[in-house]
């Protein structure tokens, strides 16, 4: 097209969004402002959407701030959005302070913020904003139920989650969908009642999915239980057969409790089955770029060697703090004496190398990961925020974690 407009400058980003190609999607918008064309609101949802997938949370500030110079409105649309990507970025105040600001706000809105905290871990806040949503009069519809729900489970609300599970029929006429047993399982099973869960999904008048299955297999994995985290994977295998993930969980649960050859048998297993493990991958933003880690790659960015020597002083340092790092958690196919350096090449360590390195004292440190946290990474990062006093917001698969002065925001439940 020789001439491009508005809309169909949009029209593109919006497509790289919804295909999920949100880095491509931010390059397309500097691309219509180097042109000179002037975006709109439908261009800066589908922008700050992207942004909030990606983490970006320094463009995405920088768009909020375009958005009040331009004097575009703070619609229901646009408003909804900058609250959603506030919270995805793991800035929930921000996200309540732009909720306060909008002049109106509808029954989205309101969920996407109840979501948000719920992500953060602001369980019991977002039963309070369920509450003032109700009192000022917009009813929650079956997705309000999700989010706080999942509030519920993200900070062991086990008594509230029933009560809110039961007011969703009593009081509202909702029906419960797979979405909220599945939160009902999460709660029970991640608060270590894995026999109520098991029980309650076999009682469900709705036949369970895999992801009702594979909520109950992760926190086997918590709680070191294998037989019903065995049962749990030979129910997925009828419904989802090749989904990695849930075989490493097992594996992972034998090997937590010391069975080596059954965590190996089951490894050759997925490779019998033709079934690879998705790689993890963290990425961080640095002055507006977003920059990409996985596991143990040696050549995958510019600074390599320096990040690797960051990753050895922070591992040095955090050791002398008490640091002791969970070989369980390096790969399977690594000698014994390579397990620890294993562990220490994690993806989340090298992003969380690079932000120190490139970012100044005291700033927070923000990264995306897009497997759920490893419990040696976890432990390393709360140590990492004590010893080199930072803040680093983790947002993995699940949740956000927030780590402050030797802790973190999930309590260690997660």
């Amino acid at each position: 097209m020789q001439n491009r407009d508005v809309v169909s400058w949009s029209a593109m980003i919006s497509g790289y969004h919804q295909s999920c190609q949100c880095k491509e999607a931010l390059e397309v918008f500097h691309k219509m402002q180097l042109s000179g064309v002037e975006p709109n609101e439908v261009t800066m949802v589908s922008v700050l959407a992207s942004c909030a997938v990606l983490g970006a949370l320094e463009t995405g500030r920088w768009l909020h701030s375009l958005i009040s110079r331009k004097k575009l409105a703070l619609t229901i649309t646009l408003g909804t959005v900058l609250v959603d990507f506030y919270a995805k970025c793991g800035s929930i105040e921000t996200s309540i302070e732009t909720f306060n600001d909008m002049p109106r706000k509808n029954v989205l809105t309101w969920t996407v913020l109840i979501q948000g905290m719920a992500s953060n871990g602001k369980g019991r806040l977002a039963i309070t904003y369920l509450k003032s949503m109700i009192e000022s009069g917009i009813r929650p519809n079956d997705v309000t139920f999700v989010a706080v729900l999942s509030a519920c489970s993200h900070a062991g609300l086990v008594e509230e989650g029933w009560k809110l599970f039961r007011s969703m029929t009593d009081d509202y006429g909702i029906t419960p969908r797979i979405d909220h047993y599945g939160c009902m399982v999460d709660i029970l099973s991640r608060s270590g009642e894995l026999i109520q869960a098991y029980q309650f999904i076999r009682s469900m008048p709705i036949q369970p999915n895999a992801v009702i299955w594979r909520t109950l297999l992760g926190s086997c994995k918590l709680h070191k239980n294998v037989e019903i985290g065995e049962e749990a994977l030979s129910e997925i295998r009828k419904l989802d057969p090749t989904h990695s993930g849930d075989y490493v969980l097992l594996s992972s649960i034998y090997a937590s409790v010391g069975r080596f050859e059954d965590a190996l048998r089951v490894r050759a297993e997925m490779k019998t089955r033709g079934i690879k493990k998705s790689p993890g991958c963290t990425s961080i933003e640095i002055g507006g770029s977003i920059h990409e880690f996985f596991a143990g790659d040696t050549g995958g960015h510019s600074d390599s060697n320096q990040i690797y020597a960051k990753v050895e002083e922070v591992v040095r340092r955090i050791k002398q703090a008490g640091y002791v790092p969970k070989i369980e958690d390096a790969r399977f196919d690594v000698e014994d004496d390579e397990k620890e350096t294993s562990v220490s090449h994690h993806s989340e360590k090298l992003a969380i190398a690079y932000g120190l390195m490139k970012s100044r004292p005291g700033e927070v440190i923000r990264i995306t990961k897009n497997l759920r946290v490893c419990s040696d990474c976890h432990a390393a990062s709360k140590l990492i925020s004590k010893v080199f006093e930072r803040e680093i917001v983790v947002r993995d698969r699940n949740r956000f974690h927030h780590f402050n002065n030797g802790n973190c925001s999930c309590n260690d439940y997660w």
